[in-house]
């Protein structure tokens, strides 16, 4: 996708001489102009843009106005912006840097000039960029499993202290399931590992294709998932849990030479009531003890844990 750059100046004169000039580098495939920094900051917030030049003394919205504005947007803050202005004096351009103007370029302007700050900038804001995609890839994959694709235990721990918090706090119910693949080392020893990793792939995808947008859905370790339900009371858990059970069994991993393989699963529920003071650990503790006697009492089948 090609860079753009949004031009902000009561003048069409000088907007049309700056257009000419940009256009004319090359930098930009999109150029879009305002009248003045009313207009200019609606453009902002409608469209992306790479660089933003924008005049300093305009009737209705200064520039120091649209800077102002700029920063309490925070989808806006690190769009740079290059001043124009007629003054000389070193005041006027280092107020405009405290409020956080990029640079400036005093008018009448020298077109080479003018590009090569321009250029500056865009080259700044591309390095930007890149390195807010670099971190949020980052930030994604140390908190997920590299296997499954699903949130990792780190993750399921952070998340499920804030929603028991909010659970105890706003006495609207959390539900807490816990799930593992029945004999899961038995499956590794009669078909190989590749086969155990295709099965631990299946149930993960059936998993998160079955939970709602807000649900959150975990590996917590081997053959163990958690799945976090908020606003959710234990039997209506227990039915998500029966239904993922049932789902389980029909599973075919034909495809990986394991066609005799039916799979199971074994899960526990828990609930943080209304009234209810408990912490991350006691739920885990509690939907844990429900699994446990899942097994106990012959796997392949759900438990419910004790309000």
């Amino acid at each position: 996708m090609g860079h753009s750059i949004l031009i902000i100046d009561d003048s069409a004169v000088v907007r049309q001489q700056i257009l000419a000039t940009l256009r004319t580098a090359a930098l930009f495939e999109t150029h879009l102009e305002a009248a003045d920094g009313i207009e200019g900051f609606k453009a902002a917030l409608n469209q992306s843009f790479d660089v933003i030049v924008c005049d300093l003394e305009m009737p209705g919205m200064d520039g120091f106005k649209f800077l102002a504005m700029r920063n309490a947007r925070e989808d806006l803050r690190d769009v740079p912006v290059i001043m124009l202005t007629g003054r000389e004096d070193l005041e006027t351009k280092i107020r405009g840097l405290d409020q956080g103007a990029s640079d400036y370029v005093t008018k009448p302007f020298d077109p080479a000039e003018l590009v090569a700050r321009v250029r500056v900038q865009l080259k700044l804001k591309t390095l930007q960029d890149e390195l807010k995609k670099s971190n949020q890839l980052l930030l994604q994959l140390s908190n997920t499993d590299p296997l499954t694709s699903l949130h990792n235990r780190r993750f399921l721990m952070d998340t499920l202290a804030k929603e028991v918090e909010r659970s105890c706090r706003t006495e609207i119910p959390l539900a807490l399931v816990m799930i593992d693949i029945d004999h899961f080392k038995r499956v590794n020893d009669t078909y190989g590992h590749q086969v155990g990793d295709a099965v631990l792939v299946a149930v993960a995808a059936l998993l998160q294709g079955q939970l709602r947008p807000y649900d959150t859905a975990a590996r917590f370790g081997g053959e163990e998932f958690v799945l976090v339900l908020p606003s959710t009371e234990l039997m209506a858990a227990g039915a998500v849990a029966e239904r993922l059970r049932k789902l389980t069994a029909n599973l075919s991993f034909a495809k990986e030479g394991a066609t005799d393989l039916v799979l199971t699963i074994s899960a526990g529920v828990a609930v943080v009531s209304p009234g209810s003071i408990v912490n991350a650990d006691d739920l885990i503790r509690q939907a844990d003890t429900a699994l446990y006697r899942a097994k106990q009492d012959g796997r392949n089948r759900v438990v419910l844990a004790s309000p």
